[in-house]
């Protein structure tokens, strides 16, 4: 009976020492960042397009300006194209495509907008596992938006 109790003591305190060791070893390796810009940013914009993060890239606010005008196009289909390419351009620029996204929060100025956001919005992306979302009302968008898109992903 003594045996058992002294090896019970022995294997509990060696287990306990390990224990202790290893959760005072572990080393936190905090994940570097990186800002991703496209070549047209204004070096005035308060904010990067996105900052990578590890294998995570957090990717700003984006509205689908006609480059010419600074504005939101007529047409919204092609403000949706324009808001989308962008956004398909800066994950290119972190190796990443539409793919790797698993969050996206679009705001819409117009609700009655959300079914020709949709197919526009599913064409970009090949596979059939859509990353999470939310479609939000929202107020007035700068320089005459309808849509502001932000989003996560995380390189496959």
């Amino acid at each position: 009976m003594n045996r058992r109790i002294s090896f019970l003591v022995v294997v509990l305190a060696v287990g306990g020492i390990l224990t202790l060791q290893g959760a005072f070893s572990q080393v936190t390796i905090q994940p570097t960042r990186k800002a991703i810009n496209l070549p047209e940013k204004s070096a005035q914009a308060p904010f990067s397009d996105a900052i990578l993060a590890g294998n995570t890239l957090y990717l700003a606010g984006r509205i689908g300006l006609d480059p010419k005008t600074g504005k939101a196009p007529e047409k919204i289909e092609d403000e949706i194209k324009l808001l989308l390419d962008g956004d398909k351009e800066v994950l290119a620029q972190a190796g990443m495509t539409m793919d790797d996204l698993v969050y996206v929060q679009i705001a819409c100025t117009d609700l009655s907008l959300f079914e020709k956001f949709n197919p526009i919005y599913k064409s970009y992306f090949t596979t059939k596992d859509l990353p999470a979302r939310e479609f939000i009302g929202a107020g007035s968008l700068l320089r005459g938006g309808h849509f502001e898109l932000q989003a996560i992903a995380v390189k496959k």
